[in-house]
């Protein structure tokens, strides 16, 4: 069985700035979980065998053909009670994300083990009360990230990095689902 998720996939500068951020906490309080992990918004954790893929990613492929892109704005930073920092989306943007996340959710066919509902971009994980309050003084200052929320992505976890590497993106096409039209016989 592999490990996989399926993402939402900034775009590479949205990546990098969010790559400086995990560094300079980095220098501030060591190494940390998430630190190496490419930025992302976590849709769904599950696993699955490998000879299944090509199903999955066409699954994902009818799904994202049918979403809509859209600018998103992450401005405010926030913590998780497990010990989570992490950047949070402005009303707007989140309400959206929800709408992609509740969609995959919902035509997901596949079991799976983690399950987000929260749209936010991870910075660290499991980081003390200590590391978290060095964190937020760190970054008082307001952030401004965006990017055109135009993808999803599965990634499939690398044991040997113990990291999740991007196995393929589905581009949204923001195409219109066809109504079947009933037609009289009469």
């Amino acid at each position: 069985m592999a490990r996989y998720s399926v993402v939402i996939q900034p775009g590479d500068l949205c990546i990098e700035q969010i790559r400086q951020m995990k560094e300079q906490l980095a220098v501030e309080i060591g190494w940390y979980n998430s630190k190496n992990s490419l930025a992302h918004i976590t849709v769904n954790e599950f696993e699955k065998d490998e000879k299944e893929l090509e199903q999955i990613k066409n699954k994902l492929s009818d799904i994202a053909k049918f979403l809509k892109a859209q600018p998103v704005k992450f401005d405010h930073f926030n913590t998780f009670s497990n010990g989570a920092f992490f950047l949070a989306p402005d009303d707007d943007s989140k309400r959206y994300l929800k709408e992609i996340m509740l969609a995959v959710h919902q035509q997901f066919p596949y079991p799976i083990k983690i399950k987000s509902n929260e749209p936010h971009i991870s910075i660290g994980r499991r980081i003390t009360p200590e590391n978290l309050a060095k964190a937020e003084a760190l970054f008082q200052e307001k952030p401004n990230l965006s990017f055109l929320c135009d993808k999803i992505a599965l990634r499939i976890f690398n044991e040997e990095r113990k990291q999740f590497d991007i196995l393929e993106t589905f581009p949204f096409l923001d195409e219109k689902k066809s109504r079947l039209i009933q037609g009289s016989l009469f």
